[in-house]
């Protein structure tokens, strides 16, 4: 074909694609009167044709959408804790609550290592703060805080959070066991290994599991509600007793034995209201102090001061004290562990 035919076929195909008609094969000879559609030639994407005769479908739009965020707790490292491995049991908490926890921080432990042990007052402070600021304490039902957690609950919480802050086994709380026969065994510090204070039936009976308290009914004071207390009502206790001495004051010790069981919770509980309660204190009989004082002593959860452990088949009862002081929760004691 030459040159000039060329250019002519090719004008016509740009007036053909300027025109919007069908562009026929150029080469084709054939007269356009006896040209079909069966015989064009075209060229047919396969992806078309396949929508052309399905169409496009259904799309889910689940997959397309904002990735759902993991769980918060997940993310931070929190770890759920069961409440039947705490003192309490979890009874004297809303039905829903959940407790996580996490791995102390850095900063936190140099906190903790401030703590001066000849000090009651810093002891409780630096205890609770590893707890505010490790523990996740929540309820559909009610908005919660380290406040609530029982005070004798405090110390499972804190070895669960000391067991995921030292993993390692090398880094366990363990005291030295012997039995009769002169053989040793070491214990660890751990709940599992603690023998709980059981409340007696006598109290136990009137448990609400509404009102999640006791709820005792007396012939002389009427209805008590009591229950143990709780880390934020033992706060405002402690600062009460603190503002007390540092002005010189006098305070009634047989009140103070007695207000955290009758206090119910720590919510506009403060230095005003206990003074209003010592002052009602004051009016009680002695029938009405002497029940509430005895029932207070029966309401005491938590650990007992020994452990109860088995050395080579024989029962053997070790003090329940910490190697290295109190410290030793966060501070490793056995430096010669970590010299190499």
């Amino acid at each position: 074909m030459s040159e000039e035919n060329n250019n002519k076929e090719f004008d016509k195909f740009l007036n053909d694609k300027e025109k919007g008609g069908d562009f026929e094969n150029v080469n084709e000879e054939t007269p356009k009167s006896k040209t079909s559609k069966k015989e064009k030639v075209e060229d047919v994407d396969p992806i078309e044709e396949e929508i052309s005769k399905k169409g496009l479908g259904s799309v889910n739009m689940a997959n397309y959408g904002r990735q759902k965020a993991d769980d918060s707790d997940t993310v931070l490292g929190y770890v759920p804790i069961a409440m039947e491995t705490l003192f309490s049991q979890g009874r004297f908490y809303p039905q829903d609550a959940q407790i996580s926890i996490r791995s102390a921080k850095v900063a936190e432990i140099r906190h903790f290592s401030t703590m001066q042990e000849e000090n009651i007052i810093d002891i409780e402070e630096k205890l609770n703060n590893i707890v505010k600021s490790c523990m996740r304490f929540t309820s559909r039902s009610k908005k919660l805080s380290y406040k609530d957690l029982m005070e004798e609950d405090r110390i499972a919480v804190l070895l669960a959070i000391r067991d995921l802050t030292f993993p390692e086994p090398e880094n366990k709380l363990e005291i030295m066991a012997e039995n009769s026969y002169g053989e040793k065994r070491q214990v660890e510090i751990a709940t599992r290994n603690f023998t709980a204070t059981q409340i007696p039936e006598e109290i136990e009976k009137y448990y609400d599991a509404v009102a999640r308290c006791f709820r005792i009914q007396t012939k002389s004071s009427g209805e008590i509600l009591m229950r143990p207390p709780s880390i934020g009502v033992m706060e405002e206790v402690t600062k009460y007793l603190k503002t007390q001495q540092e002005s010189k004051k006098r305070w009634d010790q047989s009140f103070v034995q007695i207000l955290p069981y009758i206090q119910l919770d720590w919510r506009g509980f403060n230095t005003k209201e206990i003074f209003n309660q010592e002052v009602a204190f004051q009016g009680w009989d002695e029938r009405k102090y002497m029940v509430i004082y005895r029932l207070a002593e029966k309401m005491k959860i938590g650990a007992q001061p020994e452990m109860e452990v088995d050395v080579e088949g024989e029962t053997v009862m070790v003090p329940l004290d910490f190697p290295g002081g109190i410290k030793s929760l966060f501070i490793i004691s056995d430096l010669a562990g970590e010299l190499l």
